[in-house]
């Protein structure tokens, strides 16, 4: 799948690279890695912080073929491309999920996630508030993961680290990202296939953090709070509301739609 990988040392943001990149044709596969970002970004518009010489920041350019409506299910099988390769480099414990597109260690946010689609129509856009009948164009998959950082702003500290901080060793952000890279590759070619996170869905919910707990629900049609119970086969988080809820139905929460926050420190 990797085609062609781009490194360099300063870019706004990977993604913004990688969609320049794609509107100069760059093939299905390229990578864009950045030592720095002088402009990250988070999901809904958030910066994401990107010193030089720490940390890991690519972005994976796809040309699929199939509908936007299976977008956002890309960034699940990253999450779960980046948990086995930390897992497999590290062996740290402690790494989570948090839905959709944050991994954690030791309950604080060491990655985040941001997939951003272009239709034919030429609509830049999150997965999930696209027209579902225009065709992609392209995919863009951008990855930050605190690597070997040391300094956690004061403010952010009880919610943010990296792998440097939690298991007091340095290590190779390039292995790492060859790593996700190769674990990614291979979940996607399944993916392919069926178009569902069956396969996966079970080691994902082995990792999801805050499974069988209280989590609060920032859906734009009004705040909840209900117990987390897994994705589904096509990454729906299901929340459970409490029982004297006017809907104490199980409900399937799609992440172009919500926000998920923990009740402890994971946010």
């Amino acid at each position: 799948m990797i085609a062609r990988l781009i490194e360099l040392e300063d870019v706004d943001s990977t993604n913004n690279e990688a969609m320049r990149q794609a509107e100069n044709g760059a093939p299905h596969g390229t990578v864009v890695r950045a030592d720095s970002q002088k402009a990250g970004k988070g999901r809904r518009g958030r910066s994401w912080q990107s010193p030089g010489g720490v940390n890991l920041y690519f972005s994976l350019l796809l040309r699929p073929s199939f509908e936007p409506e299976h977008a956002s299910m890309l960034t699940l099988l990253m999450a779960m491309a980046a948990v086995r390769a930390i897992v497999e480099d590290t062996g740290a414990d402690g790494v989570g999920i948090k839905w959709p597109n944050d991994i954690l260690l030791n309950r604080k946010k060491i990655c985040g996630i941001l997939t951003e689609l272009k239709t034919c129509q030429g609509t830049v856009r999150e997965p999930g508030v696209v027209n579902s009948q225009a065709a992609i164009d392209y995919v863009v998959i951008g990855v930050g993961i605190n690597v070997n950082l040391t300094e956690i702003p004061e403010e952010l500290a009880g919610h943010v680290t990296s792998l440097r901080c939690e298991l007091h060793r340095e290590l190779s952000r390039g292995q790492l990202l060859e790593h996700i890279l190769q674990d990614f590759e291979a979940i996607y070619l399944v993916f392919e296939k069926s178009y569902n996170l069956e396969f996966i869905r079970q080691e994902y919910n082995q990792y999801l953090a805050g499974r069988g707990e209280e989590v609060r629900v920032l859906d734009p049609q009004g705040e909840y709070v209900g117990i987390s119970h897994g994705i589904t086969e096509r990454g729906e988080l299901l929340i459970q509301k409490p029982n004297d809820s006017p809907e104490a139905d199980m409900v399937k929460v799609y992440a172009g739609e919500v926000s998920i926050r923990g009740k402890d420190g994971y946010a």
